[in-house]
């Protein structure tokens, strides 16, 4: 198992050594331990989510807020999806920046997202799976988006005519995300990072 920090601090691809022969395929596709000693503190997992879509369909940009957030694991078990991972922790150095991975039922990359980032998909084929584990429970009070398509985001997405649900669709720009102090500030997410750690 290899792991590659990205540009956006804290993003992490997991990269797993493949077992195959005639009968088929074996990984390790999550290591708590493995993790934990990049990360610097082992995931908590508390709820664990499967996603099904279509070819063309984006969903995102969703955070949630810090503290407590929501760390999570993200890979795709079937087909292909473009994984999108946002900064959006208010002074940031990176704060806006995207940063694409792509995640497949060949390869079976995963990324480590933590708490304060920005997180959505565009499927790459039908039926395209992906399996989040997640450090927290969803609470719906507590988590929002940014519109996918925002052109100050700049987004790549491909496809042509991406397919949005209604919450996306109504999602607010960055701008206006960050005029109504929507997002997670960067030293704030920070400090609980820090005291996961101190935790362990």
């Amino acid at each position: 198992m290899k792991f590659r920090e990205l540009s956006i601090e804290g993003l992490i691809e997991v990269t797993p050594q493949l077992h195959g022969d005639p009968r088929g395929m074996f990984t390790e596709w999550y290591r708590f331990d493995r993790l934990a000693e990049v990360v610097g503190h082992p995931l908590r997992l508390a709820q664990a989510n499967l996603s099904v879509s279509s070819r063309g369909v984006v969903r995102g940009i969703h955070f949630a807020d810090v503290p407590r957030g929501q760390a999570k694991y993200v890979t795709c078990v079937r087909g292909a999806v473009l994984d999108v991972i946002v900064d959006l922790r208010v002074g940031s150095p990176t704060f806006g920046r995207w940063e694409g991975v792509r995640l497949d039922d060949v390869d079976r990359r995963a990324v480590y997202i933590p708490e304060g980032l920005g997180h959505g998909f565009c499927a790459l084929s039908d039926d395209a799976t992906l399996s989040y584990l997640c450090s927290e429970t969803y609470n719906p009070t507590g988590e929002h988006s940014v519109h996918p398509l925002d052109p100050d985001l700049g987004i790549e997405w491909p496809a042509d005519l991406p397919l949005l649900s209604a919450r996306d669709e109504a999602a607010p720009s960055l701008a206006d995300a960050i005029a109504t102090g929507l997002l997670p500030d960067y030293e704030a997410c920070k400090a609980f990072t820090a005291s996961l750690d101190e935790q362990n």
